[in-house]
């Protein structure tokens, strides 16, 4: 994963907040992923705006922890691999 490079929701997944679930969710055409918590909260970063870099820094404010670079990037990784998210170009 390259840290700096901005990432986001694969045009082929919408995500949305899901209120009746109360998390978010990825919906694609076949189906749809229910999110872990801190699973939704990264994906709602990846907007096009956003690199895993920023999106550690944004986390690490919003809930006053710090170190979360390692536990984004494997999950970023992740969802490269599932699809999920791309590179922004």
């Amino acid at each position: 994963m390259q840290q700096e490079q901005l990432i986001q929701v694969n045009n082929h997944f919408q995500l949305q907040f899901e209120e009746k679930q109360d998390c978010f969710v990825l919906l694609y055409p076949e189906g749809m992923v229910q999110l872990s918590q801190s699973a939704g909260e990264i994906m709602n970063l990846c907007n096009g705006e956003n690199s895993a870099l920023k999106i550690s820094e944004i986390l690490e404010n919003k809930f006053n922890t710090k170190n979360l670079i390692n536990d984004v990037c494997e999950f970023l990784d992740e969802a490269m691999s599932r699809g999920w998210v791309r590179y922004e170009k």
